[in-house]
């Protein structure tokens, strides 16, 4: 069976009083339940300058981790976590229908990651991150839906200049600003030993990769792990909510296909 920790951390920052990150976990109650469900761990960032950005991302963490739960076994996932966050992203526009909240604009950033037996997968929209720490090294799994991110990715800008630009903060994508959004999906096969670390803006914009992969790869309790993170990127930055969540796999349960169907590969 699938076997992990997992810790998590949030902080306002300095700057700020409130804190509109948001995050959500579902843990399989049995292993019965790991097999058919596996974990689920969200981070949602209310974007900043809209209003009601901590309802924006409350509902989505509500929708994710509540739908998570009441979907079929073995439902797949690469199809689940899209359609939950398409879910999100209706019930959160709808939330500007109210007349009290007629004129405004709310909307949030997400990023979800869905383990089970030997896969994770992983569906975003907006600038939160999924990192895949692996032999040492930081993988993103994830691509940054921003205005900067996608003029390097036609070659518009330098990576120098993308690196450096005042507009990183910019989004292209975001849950609940239009009807209908578009949600990135990936598959990552897990190995032992792996560490996986979802964030918001707050923690990348305040340290290195490389400083990331080496608090997150201590050999030291996963809360405490998450907490040192948090607590770094505030302390080298803090201008905006920082949160992570930092999961370990410590064992994972090797699945084959037969006729469509998944079945145990004995020692795996």
């Amino acid at each position: 069976m699938l076997d992990l920790v997992f810790g998590q951390g949030s902080d306002p920052g300095k700057l700020r009083k409130n804190n509109e990150d948001a995050m959500g976990v579902f843990t399989p109650e049995s292993p019965r339940q790991a097999r058919s469900h596996g974990w689920l761990f969200v981070v949602a960032d209310g974007v900043g300058g809209l209003d009601f950005g901590d309802v924006a991302s409350a509902k989505t963490i509500g929708m994710l981790t509540e739908g998570f739960a009441q979907a079929p076994p073995t439902a797949s996932l690469v199809t689940l976590l899209p359609d939950l966050i398409h879910r999100a992203n209706a019930l959160v526009h709808d939330e500007l229908l109210h007349p009290e909240r007629r004129g405004k604009r709310m909307a949030t950033t997400v990023v979800a990651c869905a383990l089970r037996q030997d896969q994770a997968v992983i569906a975003h929209v907006g600038d939160s991150r999924c990192y895949l720490i692996r032999d040492g090294e930081a993988v993103f799994i994830t691509s940054d839906h921003t205005l900067v991110n996608e003029q390097r990715g036609l070659g518009l800008i330098t990576e120098k200049e993308w690196g450096e630009s005042e507009l990183s903060h910019i989004l292209t994508r975001s849950v609940g600003e239009e009807r209908s959004v578009q949600v990135d999906t990936a598959t990552v096969s897990l190995e032992a030993g792996d560490v996986i670390v979802l964030c918001t803006d707050g923690l990348y914009k305040g340290m290195y990769d490389e400083e990331i992969v080496r608090i997150a790869t201590q050999r030291k309790d996963i809360q405490s792990i998450a907490e040192e993170l948090v607590r770094y990127a505030v302390d080298a930055d803090g201008s905006d909510n920082t949160s992570a969540q930092v999961i370990s796999i410590r064992a994972i349960e090797t699945m084959g296909m037969y006729r469509g169907r998944p079945y145990r590969i004995h020692g795996g």
